[in-house]
C-alpha cells in the first residue's frame, strides 16, 4: 500500500494523499498553484516557469500516454511537488518511454495522489495562492503559522543556462538572441522553424555582451517568479530599448520589458495556468484561445504613453499584451509557442520575424 501524506496549506487546510514518484525524505515546502490543461502535462511537468511551486493538475486523470522526452520543455523537472487525483500507472501510446511514477523518481520530484483536487483548486480560488508542506506526519493545526514566511528566491537564477550556446540554422535569414529566464525549449524551435539562428545566454548577460552579439532581434523568455526580483536584469533592458533591436517578450519577459519601460507588476489572487484563457485583441475585437502560465501581471493602468495595451483578457481584463511605439517591440503574458496548444497565436513569431525584416531593409 503506498504511504499516507499530507498537504498542509498556510491557511490550516490539510488533506491525506497517497505518495508516489520520489521518496519524500523530507517535508517539502513550496508555493500551490493549480493548472486546468487538460493535456501537456509533459510540458507543464518540464516547464521552468513552475520553479518553487507545487502544481495541482485539476484534470482529474495524469499521465495516460505515459512520457516522451521529445516533449520537454527543458532539461527536467523544476517544481517542488506534483499534485494530481489519480495518476494512469499502465499508459498506452505509442511514444511512450516511461510512466509518470517512474519520470518523478528519475527527477527526484514527490508526488502526491488520491488528493481531492477539486476541494483544493476551489480553496485556492477562493483564498488566493498559499504556501503548503507535504509531510508524512500528521500535521498540527499550528504547524501552518510557519509556512506564511516562505517564499521564492533565486528563481530566475536556479533556472536560467549557465553559459551561452548557439543553436545554428541550415540558411539563417536572422541572428536572434534569446535571454534565458527559463526559457520553454518550443521557442527556440518556433525561430528555428523561421530559419533563424539563436545564441541563447544566461539572465545575467549585460547589454553590452548581447550588442556585441550583433543580434537581429531578441527575444526574452518566460521564467518563474516575481518579475521585481529581477532589477538587474530591467536595467539592461532599458539600455536595449533604445538599440532600435526587435524585442518580443513571453511571459516573464513581456513583465521584464514593461517594468524597464516604467510600467507596474501585480500579484494575482490565483494567476492564470492552463490551456484555455480567452484574450482579445484590442484593436480587432478578434479573440483567441491560450495556454498561460503565470502568477504575476501588468497594471494597465500603469503602462506609459508609448505603450499600447493590445491585448487583454477576457476573464478578468488583466493585460496580454504591449506594443511599443518608441521602439520595435511587443510582448505577450501567454504562450504563444504552447505545446500541446491550442495555436491561435503562432502568427506572433511571423510579427517578430516581419520586425526583424523591416529593420534589416532600413539598414541596407
Amino acid at each position: 500500500m503506498d504511504q499516507t501524506v499530507y498537504l498542509q496549506l498556510e491557511d490550516g487546510t490539510c488533506l491525506a494523499g497517497k505518495h508516489f514518484g520520489a521518496p519524500l525524505s523530507q517535508d517539502v515546502i513550496a508555493e500551490v498553484v493549480f493548472t486546468t490543461a487538460m493535456t501537456g502535462y509533459v510540458e507543464t511537468l518540464t516547464d521552468p516557469s513552475y520553479y518553487g511551486q507545487m502544481v495541482v493538475q485539476t484534470f482529474p486523470l495524469i499521465g495516460n500516454y505515459g512520457v516522451n522526452p521529445t516533449d520537454f520543455e527543458s532539461e527536467g523537472i523544476h517544481m517542488s511537488a506534483y499534485i494530481t487525483r489519480e495518476w494512469c500507472p499502465q499508459p498506452s501510446n505509442f511514444r511512450s518511454q516511461l510512466d509518470l511514477d517512474a519520470f518523478l523518481k528519475q527527477q527526484n520530484v514527490p508526488g502526491i495522489y488520491d488528493v481531492d483536487t477539486r476541494l483544493l483548486t476551489r480553496r485556492i480560488r477562493e483564498k488566493g495562492v498559499m504556501n503548503g508542506r507535504l509531510t508524512t506526519v500528521m500535521p498540527k493545526p499550528e504547524d501552518a503559522l510557519m509556512l506564511k514566511g516562505f517564499s521564492i528566491q533565486g528563481a530566475v537564477n536556479s533556472v536560467t543556462c549557465k553559459k551561452a550556446y548557439e543553436i545554428p540554422a541550415g540558411l539563417p535569414y536572422f541572428h536572434v538572441v534569446l535571454w534565458d529566464f527559463g526559457a520553454k525549449s518550443n521557442i527556440a524551435r518556433k525561430l528555428h522553424a523561421l530559419g533563424c539562428r539563436l545564441t541563447v545566454v544566461p539572465a545575467d548577460t549585460t547589454c553590452e555582451e548581447i550588442l556585441a552579439l550583433s543580434p537581429d532581434g531578441i527575444m526574452l523568455s518566460n521564467g518563474p517568479g516575481n518579475p521585481k526580483d529581477n532589477l538587474p536584469i530591467v536595467k539592461e533592458l532599458q539600455k536595449l530599448c533604445k538599440s532600435g533591436i526587435p524585442i518580443f517578450g513571453i511571459c516573464l519577459g513581456h513583465q521584464l520589458l514593461a517594468l524597464s519601460n516604467g510600467a507596474d507588476t501585480e500579484k494575482l489572487k490565483y494567476g492564470h495556468r492552463g490551456a484555455n484563457q480567452p484574450v482579445k485583441d484590442v484593436e480587432t475585437g478578434r479573440t483567441y484561445i491560450t495556454s498561460q502560465n503565470h502568477g504575476y501581471a501588468v497594471k494597465n493602468e500603469t503602462l506609459p504613453a508609448h505603450a499600447i495595451l493590445r491585448f487583454i483578457n477576457l476573464n478578468d481584463n488583466t493585460c496580454e499584451g504591449i506594443q511599443y511605439t518608441s521602439f520595435p517591440g511587443f510582448s505577450v503574458q501567454f504562450h504563444p509557442e504552447a505545446c500541446g496548444g491550442p495555436r491561435d497565436s503562432e502568427f506572433l513569431f511571423r510579427e517578430f520575424f516581419d520586425l526583424m525584416e523591416r529593420r534589416a531593409k532600413v539598414c541596407r
